[in-house]
Parts: structure tokens; C-alpha cells; sequence
């Protein structure tokens, strides 16, 4: 298939595509990391996206929703400026993930898969995250925190909040 003409995304995106149905056997097994790239980004997946992936990689618009409403790190609404995930799974839920995630929910004023009035925080429980030897632990974005308790989390906060994030030790 040729370059797409009309594309939604930027043309370093667009070019990244073109590139990766090039790189697998089968063109469909592209499709996990183009909605990844296409989140990235986006912010989301949009209606638009699934269209262009659709056609970029020759399947059904019903196949690419099919495969983005199996994954839950796949959003198809955007998210806050800061997504944060909190680990619930067995270690961290051991010690103090639900109470790290009730924190949050409080400290935030939503719940899971909602995003703050501002547009600056998300929510979300998330299963293992890997770093259970660290536990409780949570992720903002692509930053990894743990062995956190609510102070930290407070702190963490209002350090992203104030443009400041990654690690509190």
C-alpha cells in the first residue's frame, strides 16, 4: 500500500507507519503498536485513527475495535495532561495499593477512567505494572513511583502539577 495522502497524524507519525507495515511478515501485526503510537500521539485513540489504521494496514475498522477494546492501556477518550496509574495487583494490593488508589480518588475528586475539571490529572487501576518488589507502586505517564503512602503520593502530585514531576524519594 502506498503512503496515505490525507493522513490525521503528524508527518514523522505518518512516516513511522509507512515503515512499520514494511518491517512484519504480516501487515496486521502491526496493529498493536500503531494504536500505541497513534495514543501517543493523539492522546487517544480517535474515531479518526481506527479509520487511517484501518486502511493503513488493509483490515476492517470493526478488527482494529475489536483488538483496542481488549487492551486496557488503549484509551479511546482522552486522558489528563498526567495519566496516573495505580497497581492494584496482588503485591501492591498487599501492601496498600487500594488504599494508594482510594487516596487518589479522593486527593483527585474522580474515579477510574475519569479525568480531572482541569484536564491535568487521569485515573486508573491498572493491573501489575512490574514492580512489585517495590510495592505499592503507580505510574504518571512513563514515570514509575514506589513504595508509596499517601504523603508521597500528595507530594507527587503537586510536583506534577506544578510541571516538576518524576521520582520523590
Amino acid at each position: 500500500m502506498s503512503t496515505i495522502a490525507n493522513t490525521i497524524f503528524s508527518p514523522e507519525m505518518a512516516a513511522r507507519f509507512d515503515k512499520l507495515v514494511t518491517i512484519y511478515p504480516v501487515r496486521r501485526s502491526a496493529l498493536v503498536p500503531m494504536l500505541l503510537y497513534a495514543q501517543d500521539d493523539l492522546g487517544y485513540v480517535s474515531d479518526a485513527a481506527v479509520a487511517e489504521i484501518a486502511l493503513r494496514i488493509e483490515i476492517l475498522e470493526l478488527d482494529v475495535r475489536n483488538v483496542l477494546s481488549y487492551y486496557s492501556m488503549l484509551r479511546t477518550k482522552p486522558a489528563g495532561k498526567y495519566n496516573v496509574q495505580v497497581c492494584t495487583n496482588i503485591s501492591c494490593m498487599l501492601r496498600g495499593g487500594y488504599e494508594i488508589l482510594d487516596h487518589c480518588k479522593h486527593k483527585l475528586g474522580i474515579g477510574h477512567k475519569e479525568v480531572t475539571p482541569d484536564g491535568v490529572f487521569s485515573l486508573e487501576e491498572v493491573e501489575c505494572i512490574g514492580a512489585c518488589c517495590w510495592a505499592p507502586a503507580m505510574q504518571i505517564n512513563y514515570d514509575f513511583h514506589d513504595d508509596l503512602t499517601p504523603e508521597k503520593v500528595d507530594v507527587l502530585f503537586q510536583m506534577y502539577k506544578d510541571g516538576q514531576g518524576k521520582d520523590v524519594k
